[in-house]
């Protein structure tokens, strides 16, 4: 079986009936977030490669089809249509690194309806994932205000694909390295890594341990300092270190109890030691939150290690986002349901310097008042241009970081911009509103004279 499958069954039905009444006509569903988690002031669109080459390689094979037979307790030939289907579509895209705002599309996909419809699981899945742990990688960067900031998510992300993911997006916003040897070697992105307590424990002694270490690892070391005895740990490591000449460069790690007193008292032992130039590196259950804590205390820290909460994005694990259809076949469509309603026809946004975001249909012409920020990224099912590098998506996150309101790049109570709709936009939404209101409304009907005599009335839909 190909990644066809990695679907939800729903598409699959959908698909089968588009096909079965010929509803074959070109459709664009935009893929959006409705509202920004709480305490979040952007976000960080991700994503867009993974799906991309999802979309590049689409296709519905033989497997595919016993698959999704199987699943719907169908003979095999009522699903022979999707047989073959592949991808062969356009995508419009804000690419990867930019900053973007809630309501505000990251994707635009226009393809036929069936291939538009099957490959909204696999899109959304990759977008929404990305985009919520790029965002919660940036938050540490800005609270680290110019620290570095490393991964250590690995072990405890979701899976190993979405450990490499974090690994990626953590050094798209400007993390200096990762303890994952996979995504390091993979996207050239600096390895990093000390020891495990297991490691002191092994030894009968805390200075063997820091010994053999560094026996083993010529050039600059990190020893871990607080399997015991945090104070007496950085005595004997700065003892060995000094001993061994290996100062410059070398560092000690803190990975529990009061980070800021701890890193305090750890700075006064390695100066007093001669050990100016050893530095000392922060771990623990860290986020955003526990970084500009002690960054604002003025803790001696030099960088910090994030790990679980910012691999899984702790605080605001998901995002309200949506795939919809917003065009079917030249006619534009909306959603009314209550507290969903969505916009219609195909959209471009336009980013001003102030990040007071304009969205425009597509076809609307901007009156100058900022740069467009979806991009046509795949045509005919085939990427355009180059794959962008690592360093390309940083340069993007760098250059919109810089422009963000202050209140938006708050780590606690943040004031998130808004975007907003053009008149355009604004009437073709109350157009269709009205249309669809025609359609669906019941017509009144006056009431029989029986009901009328009896008092009993209908009320005139609205």
């Amino acid at each position: 079986m190909s990644e066809a499958t990695t679907i939800d069954l729903y598409e699959v039905t959908m698909a089968m009936s588009y096909l079965h009444e010929g509803m074959t006509g070109p459709a664009t569903f935009s893929l959006f977030v409705r509202d920004l988690p709480p305490e979040r002031g952007f976000l960080v669109a991700a994503g867009l490669e993974s799906a991309l080459d999802y979309l590049g390689a689409f296709h519905v094979g033989q497997e595919d089809v016993d698959a999704f037979a199987a699943a719907l307790h169908r003979p095999q030939e009522d699903l022979e249509p999707l047989l073959g289907l592949t991808f062969t579509g356009q995508v419009r895209a804000v690419p990867e690194g930019r900053i973007v705002l809630a309501g505000e599309p990251l994707l635009e996909v226009t393809a036929p309806l069936p291939q538009a419809q099957l490959v909204e699981t696999y899109v959304l899945n990759q977008l929404s994932h990305q985009t919520t742990i790029a965002s919660k990688a940036a938050r540490c960067v800005v609270a680290a205000a110019g620290h570095p900031v490393v991964d250590f998510s690995l072990r405890r992300s979701h899976g190993p694909q979405a450990g490499f993911q974090a690994a990626r997006l953590g050094a798209m916003v400007g993390f200096a390295g990762t303890s994952n040897v996979a995504a390091a070697t993979a996207e050239g992105i600096p390895a990093v890594g000390t020891m495990a307590h297991s490691f002191v424990e092994a030894f009968a002694t805390e200075e063997d341990a820091f010994r053999a270490f560094a026996r083993s690892h010529p050039g600059p070391v990190t020893l871990l300092v607080d399997t015991y005895d945090t104070e007496e740990g950085v005595r004997v490591a700065a003892r060995v270190l000094r001993d061994l000449d290996r100062g410059p460069g070398s560092a000690i790690r803190l990975d529990s109890g009061d980070l800021g007193s701890l890193a305090a008292r750890a700075r006064f032992l390695l100066d007093d030691a001669g050990l100016t130039d050893v530095r000392i590196i922060a771990s623990g259950g860290l986020d955003e939150y526990a970084v500009e804590d002690l960054v604002g205390s003025g803790a001696p820290i030099d960088a910090y290690a994030v790990g679980t909460r910012v691999g899984v994005s702790a605080d605001a694990p998901y995002l309200d986002s949506a795939y919809k259809m917003v065009e079917y076949d030249g006619r534009p469509v909306m959603k009314l349901s209550s507290a969903k309603v969505t916009a219609p026809g195909p959209k471009q946004v336009f980013r001003r310097t102030t990040y007071a975001d304009v969205i425009r249909l597509a076809d609307e012409r901007s009156t100058g008042d900022g740069s467009p920020m979806l991009e046509t990224v795949m045509r005919g099912g085939q990427h355009t241009g180059s794959r962008p590098t690592l360093d390309d998506c940083r340069e993007r996150f760098i250059a919109d970081l810089a422009g963000l309101p202050p209140a938006a790049r708050r780590t606690r109570d943040p004031v998130a911009p808004r975007a907003a709709n053009s008149e355009r936009l604004g009437a073709l939404a109350r157009s269709v509103r009205r249309r669809i209101d025609e359609r669906t409304s019941t017509p009144y009907v006056p009431p029989s004279p029986e009901h009328a005599a009896s008092g009993s009335q209908r009320s005139v839909p609205r």
